[in-house]
């Protein structure tokens, strides 16, 4: 069954957003966090696009780690803000645009070190932001929005390109930016276009109003999160069979893609659904989270101070390397084993991350 412990302790994102309707914690959410930022650190690390078996173990989490972490992010938020969907409950603004502005200004400052990554708080804060005024809508207008986005989203980032000549290049927002460059790499032409990425954060934002504590639920995340997962998979590769691979300039034709981070619908179908079943499978084998994942648990409740971690040793330490697929599985075991290790250290010592205690230093109102 589901596990719970007290929840008193912030998710990434800074908030209790693991708890459920009673008080407690879902630790089934923190390994499923700690899978994210472990997913997330073997794709950052690289190198990617490998040939063989190999490589293509090493490419499953691309597309799909960042995916399960937004809709975890969703989800904190829905959690956080529970209080304000009854009758005469207050938004915690306060809450939400201090966190905002410290994922934002964070990410954008951490995208300056020589790490070669794309940093993605910038676009999770703004997600955060422009949640705000849906936190209170009935989840059928969040479903509603959710699938308009899901067919739009992908529409509109082609059409852009199309009608402007360019191709977008996945240029990453920093400190560098006027304020014009900087939010269209942000919600359109980066490598997290909120106009694509707010899809997954919508249905965490649903999901996280599902009594997740229901072993039925629980289940049917996995059963139709794999049909999700490997369906949409599947119909991406039967119509390239039929209508062909997509070509190597942006075009309609790449609305057949599947691929991680093409930013399609079919790949979010399949993402998300990964997701869920992600998220499904450790709520069900809660009590097995508990008796044998405690250090995953641990590393998801410092998710955020784990993420950043990360960043400062690729730049410091690890660049330029990997050159080798061999180097990479190496140094992604290493480093996720020791990341995950330090944070079940600290978590006997003190119950919150340090990144996560600053998400959280306003008062919750």
């Amino acid at each position: 069954m589901a596990s719970m412990t007290p929840a008193n302790v912030p998710t990434a994102s800074g908030s209790s957003a693991a708890s459920p309707p009673s008080g407690v914690r879902l630790t089934g959410l923190d390994a499923a966090r700690a899978l994210a930022i472990i997913g997330m650190i073997a794709v950052n690390v690289g190198p990617r696009g490998e040939p063989g078996m190999a490589g293509f173990l090493y490419d499953l989490p691309v597309g799909r780690a960042s995916i399960l972490f937004v809709v975890l992010a969703g989800v904190g938020m829905s959690f956080l803000t529970r209080a304000a969907r009854t009758p005469g409950g207050r938004l915690p603004w306060r809450t939400v645009l201090w966190r905002f502005a410290l994922l934002f200004a964070g990410g954008l400052a951490l995208q300056e070190l020589g790490h070669d990554v794309s940093v993605i708080l910038a676009v999770y804060g703004v997600l955060f932001l422009l949640s705000l005024p849906l936190l209170k809508a009935p989840t059928p207008v969040l479903a509603a929005l959710a699938g308009i986005l899901l067919a739009l989203g992908p529409v509109t980032w082609i059409g852009a390109q199309l009608a402007s000549g360019t191709v977008f290049q996945f240029a990453d927002p920093d400190l560098s930016n006027d304020v014009p460059h900087l939010l269209h790499r942000i919600f359109i032409s980066g490598s997290y276009p909120v106009l694509v990425w707010c899809v997954p954060f919508l249905v965490g934002l649903i999901l996280g109003r599902a009594p997740l504590t229901d072993r039925r639920l629980q289940k049917r995340l996995v059963l139709w999160g794999g049909v999700a997962a490997a369906g949409a998979y599947a119909l991406s590769q039967v119509l390239i069979r039929l209508l062909g691979q997509p070509g190597d300039e942006i075009g309609w034709d790449r609305l057949l893609s599947a691929v991680g981070h093409s930013q399609m619908p079919l790949w979010l179908i399949s993402s998300i659904g990964t997701a869920l079943v992600a998220i499904g499978g450790f709520l069900w084998a809660g009590d097995l989270v508990d008796r044998r994942l405690g250090m995953l648990v641990s590393a998801g409740r410092l998710s955020l101070s784990i993420y950043v971690a990360h960043l400062f040793v690729l730049a410091a330490i690890i660049r330029p390397e990997p050159h080798t697929l061999l180097r990479g599985y190496l140094i992604s075991i290493v480093l996720s084993a020791v990341l995950v290790l330090l944070a079940h250290l600290w978590v006997r010592w003190r119950p919150i991350g340090p990144l996560e205690q600053l998400m959280r230093l306003p008062a919750r109102r």
